[in-house]
């Protein structure tokens, strides 16, 4: 099969007929086969049932419903656990990701023997204050902590090989992150193009500031478990060491100031009365929380039935 279109949906009624005859007619003049992904996050508007009609008239079409809200990155999980096109292709239901730029993608990623292309909405229809301006500070934070050179990381639309999607894991809100996530996992031929950007047409969207907030530590954690989910020690222990060497080297110079005032008779307070005496214990019992928080986190990884789990490309028996 060429192409799998995976489309997570939330109450998008008004919507869905009208993509998939869109994706249809575009898959029909390029002669494509093809399969038609929905996965219906909890929704209560009747999308499901027309999702179940859509099915009964295309047999392309494939679908699966929560039985209440999980968020985009868990319907995104799904749909890429039942993608079987060498190609997959993501985009959202409301209408503003293109299907026209489906033949596109996929020739950019097959072409060039990429892993991923995102799609980058240079030109947009959304508000300029509420979305535009956020989404510029948030891509360009984006590229300084990952190192991904993309315009729109956060963009519905992408398209794949096959292999990126089987092997990687979306969770909790980390949908945001997909180019990050594939290329820890190895798949770092990571393209872009400009993608055409639709003023939505019906319904509200379904995202608020909170988005970026939680997008920007989402950032930080999964930067985090890339670098030291395996070894826990070495961010844990080394921080931890250095705060306990700091404050034992601190404390240690109160008390030989201390004594060299005692033998030499000047006069000097006591060290429980000089307030870096408590900055220097705090400084070692940190450092001691986090060595122990190291070594904790390498007690777990020892007994996790994941601390083997490595993507193998090619193997010779």
């Amino acid at each position: 099969m060429d192409i799998s279109v995976v489309i997570p949906l939330y109450n998008e009624k008004e919507s869905l007929r009208e993509l998939h005859d869109w994706i249809v007619r575009v898959m029909q003049q390029h002669n494509f086969s093809y399969e038609i992904i929905f996965v219906d996050d909890g929704s209560n508007d009747g999308s499901w049932q027309l999702v179940e009609t859509l099915a009964k008239e295309n047999n392309h079409v494939k679908g699966s419903k929560f039985r209440r809200n999980y968020g985009k990155s868990a319907a995104l999980h799904i749909g890429f656990g039942m993608a079987q096109g060498d190609v997959v292709i993501t985009m959202d239901a409301d209408l503003q990701d293109s299907p026209d730029e489906i033949p596109g993608l996929r020739a950019q990623l097959l072409d060039e023997k990429l892993d991923l292309v995102s799609g980058w909405k240079q030109k947009r229809y959304d508000n300029a204050f509420t979305k535009n301006l956020p989404s510029k500070l948030y891509n360009y934070t984006n590229r300084v902590v990952s190192g991904i050179k993309l315009h729109d990381m956060n963009c519905g639309l992408k398209a794949y090989r096959r292999e990126v999607v089987k092997s990687i894991e979306v969770y909790g809100e980390m949908h945001r992150f997909i180019p990050v996530m594939a290329r820890n996992a190895g798949f770092g031929k990571i393209g872009e193009k400009v993608v055409q950007h639709q003023a939505r047409k019906y319904g509200v969207s379904k995202f608020g500031w909170e988005r970026f907030i939680n997008g920007f530590l989402d950032l930080l954690t999964i930067t985090f478990l890339s670098k030291f989910g395996k070894r826990p020690m070495h961010f844990f222990g080394l921080a931890g060491t250095l705060l306990f060497l700091a404050g034992m080297a601190f404390a240690a110079y109160l008390g030989i100031y201390k004594l060299y005032c005692v033998f030499s008779g000047i006069p000097a307070r006591l060290i429980t009365q000089r307030p870096s005496f408590y900055l220097s214990l705090t400084f070692m019992i940190i450092g001691s929380m986090m060595f122990l928080a190291g070594f904790i986190g390498e007690l777990i990884l020892r007994n996790s039935a994941v601390r083997n789990q490595y993507l193998i490309e090619k193997e010779i028996n």
